[in-house]
């Protein structure tokens, strides 16, 4: 069976992304710090019929994901899609304006994004050369296109997350390997402030099947 990877995977868009690619026959690598959440989706998914498990690891413990990835590929036989996501508690979040922004304040951001997604790339991306298939799929915020100045800390990881994903779908042209990157610039799910338009990650999460079978785009936005 093939196998998807969601690194951050949570029950937001990790879980309808993880419905997406299961419901069509794919196995489904779970990664996230919290042990207990990840569980609980393997057992909602499994209720489904999808076989799932789950690796805990923090994102931002580069050797812990690695071996993840590397469990989740010998629990599968491979990984087939990476899709990464990781999404902070919004109760640790600290926002800065531009101009209130210093070098720390981006620092975690940019471990948190980047250096994931470099990880996880670095992790699965080997065996996917040698096997001439795969998909690498890397999910961001709308400020990474169009920043705002509410995120002035934010921002810049994002920006440096879509510029390197960008860069590496251009690399791997040709190769059988597809790399996007998705854009979303809606609160997913209720609860969010009132003048940002919303989204139910049930209606964001076919992109990536198109992403991942279209096979020709580097990037969507996905506006309300």
């Amino acid at each position: 069976m093939p196998s998807i990877a969601i690194v951050g995977a949570g029950p937001g868009m990790g879980l309808a992304i993880a419905r997406t690619f299961g419901s069509r026959g794919y196995d489904v690598a779970l990664i996230a710090r919290n042990r207990a959440k990840l569980d609980d989706l393997v057992g909602r998914l499994t209720a489904e019929g999808i076989t799932a498990a789950a690796f805990p690891a923090d994102v931002r413990d580069h050797s812990a994901l690695t071996q993840a990835l590397k469990d989740a590929a010998s629990r599968f036989g491979g990984i087939d899609v990476l899709e990464h996501s990781p999404a902070p508690s919004i109760a640790a979040v600290n926002l800065t304006s531009p101009s209130q922004t210093s070098p720390s304040d981006v620092q975690g951001w940019i471990d948190f994004l980047l250096y994931s997604a470099i990880t996880a790339t670095q992790a699965v991306l080997p065996a996917m050369r040698e096997a001439g298939a795969g998909t690498l799929l890397f999910t961001n915020g709308a400020g990474s296109v169009d920043p705002i100045p509410m995120l002035g800390n934010v921002n810049p990881a994002q920006a440096a997350l879509r510029n390197w994903v960008l860069n590496l779908h251009k690399e791997l042209a040709g190769t059988g390997i597809q790399a996007a990157h998705v854009a979303i610039g809606v609160w997913i799910g209720a609860g969010g402030p009132p003048e940002i338009p919303t989204a139910e990650a049930e209606d964001i999460a076919p992109l990536y099947w198109d992403l991942h079978t279209q096979r020709d785009e580097a990037e969507r936005v996905f506006t309300a």
